[in-house]
């Protein structure tokens, strides 16, 4: 095969995920209403904290103002924080009889520390609750994005909903990276064969906002069934799937929004803790990343080869490659809420970080080096 055959291959590829992501973006992405909507079930609220004093108040606002649950439950997990988190949860909800504040103790041996404390807040759930829903302190609630959720949740008939926030992006890094959740699952997790299949590889789900009935969160044996998982969010839609229910994602941009990290260093660290866990064994890392690096990083290079070679032909069609891969990029952001312009231009560049964190996850692991707020992770 001669390099313009292997180019031709390569755009061809692009394109045919591109296609997929505007595929499952246009028709089988769920969006839930934002209007008002009404929920007569008990839904308890479950907010792990850990740490969380400097930007708990806007979530904890959110909570507070919800609309269109006429029982609704707040637990509130307060684990082991050092920097006065409790103090702001008494400060910000005062006496409101719907919030409950727990201390939470120290993970056992064999437990990480997140899915400890979502463990213990589901323990502490109301027992009328029939809906449970797991909120980060990083997310921001619209005022009927919990009504919205569990309705949406039960028109679906699915076990487990996770409807994405729209991830707030500030700085360059931000928007480099974090657009990345979105667009890998738009594009290579074919939606609706999702929702249908039972094979628990068909799985994804992000445990800042995320919805599950409780009989059958309970039946998928909560999170004790993902008790030393970093992922503990996708590892519990693939444990519900084996004890037998549906999952579902779904577009929670309009319902919710989420600032995960407030700059490089958190941002750096927080995906090296993980990264190596959404991939196994890092021969399929490599071979995915390889995949990746050349589906969307080497054309805009064989573009300036290319142009540099006196050949315009191959650099059009290389430059076709590169704009079909941001269309990709551009399609999953608008679905999503997230900034499309100029950001997917930059796609190859995003693509290439992700390869270097990937990278750095798997060396900080193999020397047990990994560790998020204060605890060790591997």
């Amino acid at each position: 095969m001669t390099g313009v055959s292997l180019l031709v291959a390569l755009v061809t590829g692009v394109a045919v995920l591109t296609a997929h992501t505007w595929v499952n973006a246009t028709r089988w992405l769920r969006r839930p209403a934002t209007g008002p909507v009404e929920v007569a079930e008990t839904v308890a609220v479950l907010l792990p904290l850990r740490d969380e004093a400097d930007r708990l108040t806007p979530c904890l606002r959110g909570l507070l103002a919800q609309r269109g649950v006429a029982d609704l439950r707040i637990v509130v997990l307060d684990d082991g924080s050092t920097d006065g988190t409790a103090d702001v949860v008494r400060a910000v909800a005062g006496d409101d009889p719907r919030v409950t504040l727990r201390a939470g103790v120290a993970p056992p041996p064999g437990w990480l520390g997140k899915p400890y404390a979502c463990h213990q807040l589901a323990g502490h759930a109301a027992p009328a609750a029939t809906a449970l829903v797991f909120v980060d302190a990083d997310v921001v609630l619209a005022p009927y994005a919990v009504a919205a959720a569990v309705t949406e949740l039960r028109a679906a008939r699915v076990t487990l909903l996770s409807p994405y926030p729209k991830i707030v992006t500030v700085t360059a890094a931000d928007r480099l990276v974090q657009p990345l959740l979105q667009w890998l699952w738009l594009t290579f997790l074919p939606l609706r064969a999702m929702e249908r299949s039972a094979r628990p590889s068909l799985a994804a789900a992000g445990g800042q906002f995320l919805v599950v009935d409780r009989a059958g969160y309970a039946a998928a044996g909560g999170h004790g069934a993902v008790r030393d998982r970093i992922l503990e969010d996708i590892e519990l839609a693939r444990s519900v799937k084996r004890s037998g229910g549906r999952i579902a994602l779904a577009d929670g941009s309009r319902l919710a929004t989420c600032r995960m990290y407030d700059d490089w260093p958190q941002l750096r660290d927080g995906y090296t803790k993980s990264l190596w866990a959404s991939f196994g064994h890092p021969g399929a890392a490599a071979a995915v990343l390889a995949l990746l690096l050349l589906l969307y990083t080497a054309p805009p290079l064989i573009v300036a080869v290319a142009l540099a070679a006196g050949e315009p032909a191959v650099a059009a069609l290389a430059l076709l490659g590169w704009l079909l891969g941001a269309a990709g990029r551009a399609i999953s952001a608008r679905a999503t809420g997230g900034r499309w312009w100029p950001d997917a231009l930059g796609h190859p560049v995003s693509v290439v970080v992700l390869g270097w964190l990937t990278a750095r996850s798997y060396h900080l692991r193999k020397r047990r080096r990994l560790s998020w707020r204060g605890r060790p992770v591997s």
